[in-house]
């Protein structure tokens, strides 16, 4: 019943009579269930193949709470709303359709206050940093700085048995990589189970953005995962300018397209290195880092930043791409290509690499569906979703990207799948410089009504990049959520592990390359 409403009204539910608008592919539609009915919309979606996006908890004009999900499936972007009443603690988990959404459940809990029924009740993003009965989503003041945190009693799930001992890492890491806590239970090196516990350095973005002006908050949305800069900030924008029905000028579109695949293709670049270095392979690290070093410098040259986290602004870019700028990043994309095609024939040949990579952390597309595995990630088990291509926004679908897919699942598919997806980067990069249209590479934007909604979605590098956006007063943003697709990938990796050894934990974690920061929100 509920998936046949989304069909009903999804080619004409707008932002007037109080639905979700995103500025361009897909369309988006807000739907209100009752809470009997929370469940069974979950399942409707779950039957049809339908993606969960993301799970959030809002507030609405009279200050009621309401938890919102939001699914993509063939008809476009659902967003499902659930008003929870005062006297309700809690809502209807969705854990049994999208195991995904266990932890975005939880972090519900956290900032929020709203518990799901029959879910995992342990804290996922407080850490002790502010009381259980503080919610920074909801209350106004910040708890008292001398107050003494009390430390979490966190209940990791035993494994017992002949042999079996536990081998915790982290939260606290070598180098500059960001906290998370690896609780291995392990017979031998042979890993029997993984749990993960992330969030460590909470930095209370989404309520950050619920103190900024809308026109400002895209440039705290690229910073919720600086390597995803380009991607969070489109989504933002993408939003707002739905909500401001915004026409945006063709070459800021053709703009942030080229911005997006560098950014694409700088984190290939890195991985590619840093996976060969997890396999012993230090020679693959040190050519993959002067590649990507070329490529930040030409993009500082012609876009002004090494890493573009204010380059997407609300209604088109901030600078514009000289000809010189344009002859830079030709030049220095087609020499970067020669010397991958290079270096790839180098890693397939390898036999090192090769015992290191094939076999090794394998995601069957079985569990990949199962567990909602996206991204490069998923499409390395088989799961074949990229928005660029099923959901293009412009000027996607004038480039026409081509779809990258393996079946194998271990870490030589996920390198294939880099390896792949950098090639074709640097097709539509290359394409984009000799296409690109003229005129102007930005418009002004009115600010959007108190109430409005509006929805983001971008294939950032990683997967797709949600976010979801609600307008104050006075130009004030009300409520703005943004979701990494690390979030639906971490839970994976606890599988993939399985059966492997120890020290091939590193070089798996390395081919998804998660966000810590996405998840501290």
């Amino acid at each position: 019943m509920v998936l046949q409403s989304w069909f009903d009204h999804a080619t004409h539910q707008s932002q007037a009579n109080g639905g979700w608008v995103i500025a361009g592919a897909p369309k988006a539609v807000g739907l209100t269930v009752a809470r009997d009915e929370w469940r069974q919309a979950a399942e409707d979606m779950a039957t049809h193949g339908a993606r969960l996006l993301s799970l959030w908890a809002s507030r609405d004009n009279d200050g009621e709470n309401i938890v919102r999900a939001a699914f993509i499936a063939k008809p476009g972007v659902l967003i499902l709303s659930l008003p929870v009443s005062a006297a309700e603690a809690d809502y209807p988990g969705i854990e049994q359709w999208f195991s995904s959404a266990r932890r975005m459940q939880r972090a519900v809990a956290d900032l929020s206050g709203l518990r799901a029924t029959d879910a995992d009740t342990r804290p996922w993003l407080r850490h002790a940093a502010w009381s259980e009965d503080f919610h920074p989503l909801v209350h106004a003041n910040t708890p008292p700085s001398s107050a003494a945190p009390v430390i979490d009693n966190y209940a990791f799930v035993p494994v017992q048995g002949d042999g079996v001992h536990e081998i915790p890492v982290g939260p606290v890491h070598a180098g500059i990589i960001e906290p998370g806590h690896f609780r291995f239970s392990v017979v031998g090196e042979k890993v029997l189970r993984l749990e993960e516990r992330l969030g460590y350095v909470h930095k209370g973005i989404e309520r950050r953005f619920a103190e900024m002006p809308l026109l400002s908050g895209h440039r705290l949305a690229a910073r919720v995962s600086g390597d995803s800069a380009v991607a969070f900030s489109w989504a933002y924008c993408q939003a707002l300018e739905g909500m401001a029905a915004a026409n945006l000028p063709q070459r800021a579109a053709w703009l942030r397209a080229l911005a997006l695949e560098l950014e694409r293709l700088a984190n290939h670049l890195g991985d590619l290195g840093a996976i060969g270095n997890d396999a012993g392979f230090a020679f693959g690290l040190a050519q993959f880092s002067r590649l990507k070093e070329q490529l930040l410098r030409a993009t500082e040259h012609a876009l002004g930043q090494r890493y573009l986290m204010d380059f997407v602004v609300p209604g088109g870019t901030r600078v514009d791409l000289s000809s010189t700028g344009a002859l830079v990043l030709i030049e220095s994309i087609a020499s970067i290509a020669t010397e991958v095609d290079t270096l790839r024939t180098i890693y397939d040949e390898h036999a090192g690499l090769r015992d290191r990579f094939v076999g090794a952390g394998a995601v069957t597309p079985v569990l990949a569906a199962k567990l909602g595995l996206s991204g490069l990630a998923g499409r390395a088990s088989g799961q074949a979703f990229d928005l660029r291509c099923d959901f293009p926004c412009d000027p996607f679908g004038d480039l026409s990207p081509k779809k990258v897919v393996r079946t194998e699942g271990d870490v030589a598919a996920r390198v294939a799948v880099r390896f792949d997806e950098a090639a074709e980067s640097v097709r539509l990069m290359q394409r984009i410089l000799l296409r690109l249209p003229a005129g102007s590479h930005q418009v002004a934007l009115s600010i959007p009504d108190e109430g409005a909604f509006g929805a983001g979605i971008i294939e950032g590098w990683r997967g797709p990049i949600f976010l979801a956006l609600e307008a104050g007063v006075g130009g004030m943003i009300r409520r703005c959520h943004p979701h990494d697709p690390s979030w639906q990938n971490w839970p994976v990796i606890e599988h993939a592990i399985i059966d492997n050894i120890v020290p091939d934990f590193p070089l798996i974690n390395k081919s998804f390359n998660l966000s810590y920061s996405g998840h501290d929100l």
